[in-house]
């Protein structure tokens, strides 16, 4: 992994540096997480990009989005969103429906197809990240169970590491 700062030396001057340096390590770890889920992807019957699985998982939480609420959901244009969508079409993942009071607007449906190739992405990550964690320590894993835990609420907070 690339330093952006500091001396590089591994050296603390206090207890800033120590989270510096604890975020780096734990940056480290995500740029792997982040490969193996890639990789893990990739594997499936059917490649998508990242782009695309993430417009498929959008769908696959807020069922029949329109096109305008699909591009602000991935932070893209509008013309883009809609290019995606004409692949994602034409591979069979989603269908455009009109509306049933407003023929103006189309709907984003996940296909059977759609949802299947979801959940062989979900299932060959979810493989791929077991076979990882099963070379750890249990006690290292128990430890990253918890600090997972514990991650989303000291984002927003809140208190306490979560059920243990």
């Amino acid at each position: 992994m690339t330093r952006l700062g500091g001396s590089g030396d591994g050296r603390t001057d206090g207890p800033g540096d120590d989270l510096l340096s604890l975020a780096r390590e734990i940056a480290h770890g995500v740029d792997g997480l982040a490969e193996l889920w890639s990789v893990a992807a990739q594997g499936a019957s059917l490649r998508l990009s990242p782009h695309q699985l993430r417009a498929l998982r959008l769908l696959e939480a807020e069922p029949e989005l329109n096109l305008t609420a699909l591009a602000q959901g991935m932070g893209i244009g509008t013309p883009t969103a809609s290019r995606l969508c004409d692949r994602l079409e034409a591979a069979g993942l989603v269908s455009r429906l009109l509306h049933p009071y407003d023929r103006r607007e189309v709907r984003l449906v996940l296909t059977g197809t759609g949802r299947q190739v979801l959940g062989e992405v979900a299932d060959r990550r979810s493989q791929a990240l077991a076979e990882v964690l099963a070379g750890m320590d249990p006690v290292a894993r128990e430890a990253l169970r918890r600090g997972l835990r514990a991650f989303p609420a000291a984002g927003t907070g809140e208190a306490g590491e979560g059920p243990g």
